[in-house]
């Protein structure tokens, strides 16, 4: 998981992290930490700006070049520090251990984290990372299926905050790829899942961000799509949809991942699957598609059934 907000610094979080789950503190630079050995593993905080990350790792070096750029940083760091979020990226962590995440959730907010409602500007999110069950090429069909046809209702009862709706990190598939996997008969290969993603979705502000998953499965074609290095290759999803409201007193992960699981079960189950894709393809070859917005509820009268 990967938590974003503001309001502490990078030395209160660690300090927080390491009070609640033990471990010890190891900076790298100003903008990143290590808490090494907790009780669930090790987590990583950093300030996501990819600048001030890099000149953070670079602060041994000289010369007239060098100190003008310090000076860039301390300005830039200083607006940052007020924009920008710190991010604590979390080790894997079993499902059955998720809940120990809550005491450290309650002790960031005792000291003063501030999630996505507190500001305009704040557009920050609780990313989820689910391993997969297999890399199989059917697999991951059915979970972006899944993903496409829950879209409308995922994005209703999660409650989206506007600062995260107008900007792009958060946008769903295009809908000529989503007409095309939801098709019943799409049955690509792994090569063209892959190039059928990137060739409408080359981007990772997707709710449902693929491009982690392919990557790990044939880099060099990703890297050839979609020139960003904060691209990392893993065989998990990457989920950026949620809010993070650890400012609201009771908020944990539980909501979000609650929410995920209804993608978690769709996919396991691809009769019923294939059922509800046959529906949304209809209602999206209907001559003005889903204009009134009703495809939210249909979807919850399929999950309730």
């Amino acid at each position: 998981m990967e938590l974003e907000f503001t309001g502490l610094t990078i030395e209160r979080i660690g300090e927080t992290l390491r009070q609640t789950l033990g471990g010890e503190i190891r900076p790298h630079s100003a903008y990143e930490y290590t808490v090494a050995n907790t009780a669930l593993g090790d987590f990583a905080i950093e300030l996501d700006y990819a600048f001030l990350k890099e000149r953070g790792r670079r602060e041994g070096e000289t010369g007239l070049l060098d100190e003008i750029e310090r000076v860039s940083e301390d300005v830039l760091g200083a607006l940052a520090k007020r924009v920008v979020p710190f991010e604590i990226v979390g080790p894997p962590i079993a499902i059955s251990d998720l809940h120990g995440m809550n005491p450290l959730i309650d002790e960031l907010r005792a000291a003063g984290a501030r999630g996505t409602s507190q500001s305009a500007i704040y557009a920050f999110g609780l990313h989820l990372n689910p391993e997969l069950p297999d890399l199989e090429t059917p697999t991951l069909v059915n979970y972006i299926r899944a993903f496409a046809v829950a879209f409308d209702w995922l994005r209703r009862v999660s409650e989206i905050d506007i600062s995260r709706r107008v900007f792009p990190y958060i946008q769903p598939f295009t809908k000529a790829y989503v007409r095309q996997v939801c098709d019943p008969g799409y049955a690509p290969t792994r090569t063209a899942m892959i190039d059928d993603y990137l060739a409408e979705n080359a981007s990772r502000n997707r709710a449902l961000d693929m491009l982690p998953v392919f990557a790990h499965l044939d880099e060099p074609r990703v890297r050839a799509a979609v020139a960003d290095g904060l691209v990392n290759a893993r065989p998990t999803l990457h989920y950026r949809l949620p809010n993070c409201e650890i400012e609201q007193p009771g908020w944990d992960l539980h909501p979000a991942w609650d929410h995920w699981l209804v993608i978690e079960e769709l996919a396991a189950d691809e009769d019923r699957l294939l059922e509800i894709c046959a529906e949304y393809c209809a209602t999206l070859d209907k001559p003005f598609g889903d204009w009134l917005g009703r495809w939210a509820d249909r979807f919850e009268q399929f999950i309730e059934a």
